[in-house]
């Protein structure tokens, strides 16, 4: 497990002189990344792995692919952290990085044929796939649905139009403001409540065929 890394005398100092766009926590872990310290990069798997994990898994829709996805996610931040200019937060950066990747990912999938999986596949050589699906931190929107509900509107996003759909995802799964999703896919806060309310609206449209109070509420 790692530990959060020390600022003690004697070991670089990563918590002094963080810039104005990000954080100290961010300026933190970013020093630790750069000075090639393992505990920052064990640190960030821990905090952003399942959340981003679950990004991925929802834009996708298969969780083999998701788990790829995110081993090129974080390859990409490892490779890139020197030249993150750090004008957001570290957390904006790297899902901006896996919105990105998910989107060339279906892309990719779009031009090639789906490739036959095999059960072997499926089976043990994807174990990790499980402990990631395997959340530990619920989100409210998973606190709030029971299993049958959650599955319906599971396979309704997959559905949707993906602008609209990575929209829904952050905001009503990843629960992010309205602010971060607008820096995180660079667009503005107008077009942000727009494809929000869109992606509801196409979200119910797909429910309909099996009429919900509780469906209604969720989605409200």
């Amino acid at each position: 497990m790692a530990h959060p890394l020390s600022s003690n005398a004697g070991s670089l100092s990563i918590l002094a002189g963080a810039p104005s766009g990000i954080s100290e926590e961010d300026a933190r872990i970013l020093r630790g990344l750069r000075a090639g310290i393992e505990d920052a990069y064990e640190e960030l798997i821990q905090r952003y792995e399942q959340p981003i994990y679950s990004l991925i898994y929802r834009l996708l829709g298969n969780q083999s692919d998701a788990c790829d996805v995110v081993q090129e996610v974080f390859l990409k931040v490892f490779r890139s952290v020197n030249s993150f200019r750090e004008r957001s937060s570290l957390r904006t950066w790297i899902y901006r990085i896996a919105i990105n990747e998910a989107h060339n990912h279906r892309r990719w999938f779009v031009r090639h044929c789906r490739r036959e999986v095999s059960l072997e596949r499926e089976g043990s050589e994807h174990d990790s796939a499980l402990e990631l699906a395997q959340d530990p931190g619920r989100s409210p929107y998973e606190l709030a649905l029971d299993g049958e509900t959650r599955s319906l509107i599971e396979h309704a996003l997959t559905r949707i139009n993906p602008l609209f759909r990575t929209a829904v995802v952050l905001r009503d799964i990843q629960n992010l403001s309205y602010e971060e999703i607008a820096e995180i896919l660079q667009i503005s806060l107008g077009t942000v409540k727009s494809r929000i309310v869109r992606g509801r609206d196409a979200l119910r449209r797909e429910l309909t065929h099996k009429p919900s109070q509780d469906l209604s509420e969720a989605i409200a």
